[in-house]
């Protein structure tokens, strides 16, 4: 459902249409803790992802500002990997076990949007990344696997969308985790190999500009120039 304001009779502009995702909220704040997902306790309340997902269906992008339409976009990419997983729990190690030889199910047409199907690599490849151009997506779109930026305990909203991907970017960037520094290596996800035009083939500057005190003077006291190195992934499911 939109939520959309009426004044005279007449609609307001798009800038002020919302979509409420009250409903998918909910759910993130009782099943996702840090991170991980508690995947049995979201498939006991199934039918209520399935009610947000037929609300998202009902949404015309196109009359959202351009902060609800990110909002909405990653919205639905993590609310449908969710769904996806849940096809198969709990027998599911992996997200990549939903498609043909381990490829996963990002190129399948399953998520309907504006009256057609499209898949989770058309939502992040033809729509996120080239109609925004913003870098935090990658912090921000969750693949279910352990080594992906964690989802977050709420949906995405435009009132507060920059703080939300901030934090998110912050959170990722700042796990010990997520990196590893050793003498002038400093080793990163893949995100920043995948994607290395997204961050201007500069993973070490994206590094920089989000990294806390300590962090950033750790890199910046290095005698020698930072060299980039990419650690395993583990597509380990991101559940409890």
């Amino acid at each position: 459902m939109i939520t959309a304001v009426v004044v005279d009779g007449q609609p307001l502009a798009s800038s002020d249409v919302s979509v409420n995702h009250s409903l998918y909220g909910e759910l993130l704040k009782k099943y996702v803790v840090d991170g991980k997902v508690n995947y049995a306790g979201l498939q006991s309340e199934e039918d209520k992802l399935d009610q947000y997902l037929a609300l998202l269906q009902s949404v015309d992008p196109n009359a959202l500002s351009r902060k609800e339409q990110f909002a909405f976009y990653t919205n639905v990419y993590n609310a449908w990997t969710l769904k996806l997983i849940l096809t198969k729990y709990p027998d599911i190690e992996s997200i990549k076990e939903l498609g043909i030889f381990n490829t996963g199910p990002w190129k399948k047409k399953v998520v309907p949007l504006s009256g057609e199907k499209v898949s989770l690599d058309n939502i992040e490849h033809d729509i996120l990344r080239p109609r925004f151009k913003d870098p935090r997506v990658h912090f921000a779109i969750n693949c279910a696997a352990k080594s992906c930026p964690p989802l977050r305990s709420e949906p995405f909203q435009a009132k507060k969308l920059d703080q939300q991907l901030d934090d998110s970017t912050r959170s990722f960037i700042n796990n010990p985790e997520s990196y590893r520094l050793e003498g002038r290596y400093l080793h990163v996800s893949r995100i920043f190999k995948w994607f290395s035009e997204d961050f201007n083939d500069d993973a070490l500057s994206f590094f920089l500009r989000y990294a806390d005190a300590e962090l950033k003077k750790r890199l910046e006291s290095e005698p020698q120039k930072i060299e980039i190195k990419y650690l395993a992934y583990d597509w380990s499911l991101n559940g409890e």
